[in-house]
Parts: C-alpha cells; structure tokens; sequence
C-alpha cells in the first residue's frame, strides 16, 4: 500500500483538511432519504446519550435500552427537524434525560443495580480495584440525590456541557441550573465524605 503521507502538500497552504458535515447537516441528508449517514450520527451522538442515561440509570441494559429508543425517535422527527431551533445535541439530551425520568418513575427504589466501568486490563490489580470502587461510589452516591439535582450534576459535571446547554435540556433558567448543581456537588461530598481517603478523592 502507498504511503500517502510521502506524497507533497499541493495545495501550497491550504489546509487539505475537509471540514466534517454537522450534526444537523447528517440529519438533513438522512431525512433526504441517505441512509448511510445514520450510522455516522449513531456513533457520534449514540454514546453521548448512553453515557447520559448510565449515569441517571445505573443499569447498562436500562441505558442501552433508553439510547435505543432516543435514536429510533431521532429518526422519526428527522424529516421535521427546523435547521437553527437548537443543537441536535440538546434536543438529544433531553430526549435521553426524559425517557429516564420515565423509566425511573416506573421503577422500584430497590431495582436500582451498581455498575462497573469495563476494564482495559492496562492497570494494576489494586488500581483497577480502586478505580471499580470510585465509580461504584460516585454512581451510588448520584442515584442517593433528588432526580433534578443528579441530572444537574451529570450533564455538567459528567458530560461537561454549559449551564445554558444545561438550561435548555431541563428547560429552566442557568440560575436555577447552579442552584441545582451547587445543592448537587454539596450533597455528593456529604455522601463520599466517610470514604474520601479510601477512595482518593481530593477535597474541594
């Protein structure tokens, strides 16, 4: 196979980088009938959800299940989808945060199961065992919070969007969004602060 890299840059400058087509712009051409483009957005938009829906869940099969669902609605509402209302992105959270809310309403409190990030078998036994035990933790410790301040504290802490990202998806106003979150962070560290020195987590 030819090395391409050994080849001259001819475009004396330029950058030969072609930007990479929107979210909305996938979007678009899939409601256009290019189904192609659906595996693309799944995989840039499909592990935002999941993550999401983990960590309001705690359940891997409950998250797989309400990302499934949040991309078959994608779908549907693609051909109706109005370029500039907002980020598909944000539109896709809130989607994913309501189908939890949804489900958890369904749920008994004791359904609730902890989970393990999978390991990449790169680490010391006794890192792997410490890292299991923070997430455990912190994944406990989020399901112990009122549903408003732990969907606060994901989407900004976890998937570190921005308060008015935040405000948008809950559909509030951002002061609400850092009373929620601050209430949030204060209640974690109550919760982890037995464990802090067990766990290595710093103070703050």
């Amino acid at each position: 196979m030819e090395d391409l890299t050994s080849y001259p840059n001819t475009t004396h400058g330029r950058s030969s980088a072609v930007p990479e087509p929107s979210d909305e712009a996938l979007l678009g051409r899939f409601a256009d009938g290019d189904a192609a483009v659906a595996r693309l957005l799944t995989g840039r938009l499909g592990p935002r959800s999941y993550s999401l829906a983990l960590r309001m869940l705690g359940n891997r099969a409950e998250a797989e299940d309400v990302t499934q669902e949040a991309m078959m609605r994608l779908w549907k509402m693609a051909p109706d989808w109005v370029p500039g209302q907002a980020q598909l992105s944000t539109w896709l959270y809130r989607v994913t945060l309501n189908l939890c809310v949804d489900l958890r309403r369904k749920k008994r409190p004791d359904a609730l199961e902890n989970v393990a990030e999978p390991e990449d078998g790169t680490a010391s036994v006794v890192d792997r065992m410490q890292d299991t035990a923070r997430k455990d933790a912190l994944q406990n410790a989020l399901q112990q919070l009122p549903d408003r301040q732990r969907q606060a504290v994901v989407l900004r802490h976890i998937e570190e969007l921005s308060n008015p990202e935040i405000a948008g998806i809950m559909d509030i106003s951002v002061e609400a969004v850092e009373s929620l979150t601050a209430r949030g962070k204060r209640s974690l560290t109550a919760i982890l602060a037995g464990r802090r020195d067990e766990l290595g987590y710093e103070h703050g």
